[in-house]
């Protein structure tokens, strides 16, 4: 588990919760320690964290005890995971510009220890397109964020911005505690050699027009970050997206089907397994025009070509290799994924309902069901795409590592 938790604490009402938090971890078994900023220390005080935790309280970026070590580098450094609870607005605006004035930022801005942030604030304020952009720009960059509650807020409002309970936000740590220990013992990834297509592809008709569809990439990214956390060897071939690629993994950018059947024909051979994410265009004009076609009298008519099936291709010239192949439905879900599975010779299909633009192209939750050969079929319940990513890992190694 986890057992090293780096309390943050910014300035809203909701700070007297985390005297609460600071209890429930400690009695869970979590060492904690406490940051406090300015404005949290005006809501409560250091000496009621350090009652409860038994150790210091930090408030001030300066204040370096021990001069062998820079503080607030040696606390991210400690720390298995960081909360921050609550944060608020200003906190959340702040770390999604890079801002490090204070303890908390600069702690925050210094470490690649896993960040875990508990909004709390006005309803109005939470669902602020501004603070919603700046919590996205978080999540993408790794941060885990705890849903606020409904309730009654501090302001008057009935309405969510509820900060999460402290037993809620202990449960999501000794949850998280229990994945980052199955990732560690895993060894079935490690130095795997694996290939995520992910995106759409572009197909032009001319210089101005294209046919494309509304894939973002953001499962077939999860899936490639969360191959390369468990030690895989991976290679991500993807086409036009606006999300930044997981480190550490050889990025192919192609753009058409064609250039993507390229890029995944040449490397296939190699590959130990290949997640086939892409939401790759069935058809492409005949015959792509050198200039833009100018507007005209009538109808016209683009005449298309199918294009290369990809998995197809790789589930008839697989040898040794597992293939997952992706089916993106908005009907009949589970007899297209079925009829997939068998055409395309694949190990596994891993169908969604794109028609529920909850969990669409666009979205960051997914909910999928993986159909197997041998006509079973595992169901994931809602949930991140991130953390999707690594429970669909879960489950194949226990069918494979055998």
């Amino acid at each position: 588990m986890m057992k090293n938790i780096l309390l943050a604490v910014t300035g809203g009402i909701a700070a007297y919760k985390a005297i609460d938090l600071t209890s429930k971890l400690t009695q869970g078994g979590y060492d904690v320690r406490v940051m406090l900023t300015e404005h949290a220390q005006q809501f409560v005080t250091p000496l009621s964290f350090q009652a409860i935790s038994r150790n210091a309280v930090y408030t001030n970026t300066f204040l370096e005890e021990n001069p062998a070590e820079i503080q607030h580098i040696a606390l991210g450094d400690w720390a298995d995971a960081i909360v921050v609870a609550p944060a608020t607005a200003n906190i959340i605006s702040k770390l999604s510009h890079g801002i490090a004035d204070d303890m908390v930022t600069t702690t925050l801005l210094a470490t690649t220890t896993p960040k875990f942030m508990a909004p709390a604030m006005n309803v109005h304020m939470y669902e602020n397109p501004r603070i919603q952009a700046n919590i996205q720009t978080l999540m993408d960059d790794g941060y885990h964020f705890i849903e606020p509650g409904e309730g009654f807020l501090a302001c008057g409002y009935v309405a969510k911005g509820r900060m999460a309970e402290p037993l809620e936000i202990k449960a999501v740590l000794d949850r998280a505690g229990q994945d980052h220990t199955n990732q560690q013992q895993s060894a079935f990834y490690r130095n795997k050699k694996v290939l995520v297509t992910a995106g759409p592809t572009v197909e032009t008709i001319d210089p101005v027009r294209f046919v494309s569809n509304r894939a973002s990439g953001k499962m077939g990214y999860a899936i490639a970050a969360a191959l390369q956390k468990v030690g895989a060897d991976v290679t991500l071939v993807t086409g036009p997206t606006s999300i930044e690629p997981p480190r550490n993994v050889e990025v192919v950018q192609v753009t058409t089907a064609e250039d993507m059947f390229q890029a995944v024909k040449q490397r296939f051979e190699h590959q130990d397994i290949i997640f086939k994410t892409a939401a790759v265009s069935d058809y492409t004009p005949v015959e792509p025009l050198a200039h833009k076609m100018k507007k005209q009298d009538g109808d016209v008519t683009v005449t298309f070509k199918r294009t290369q099936d990809i998995l197809k291709y790789l589930g008839e010239h697989k040898t040794t290799q597992k293939l997952v192949g992706f089916a993106a439905e908005t009907q009949n879900m589970e007899s297209y994924a079925q009829d997939k599975l068998a055409r395309k010779n694949a190990d596994v299909i891993i169908a969604n309902n794109v028609g529920d633009t909850s969990i669409g192209f666009s979205s960051d939750q997914n909910e999928v069901s993986l159909y197997f050969k041998d006509g079973t079929t595992e169901t994931l319940q809602k949930g991140p795409k991130k953390k999707l990513a690594f429970q669909i890992l879960s489950i194949l190694e226990s069918r494979w590592d055998v």
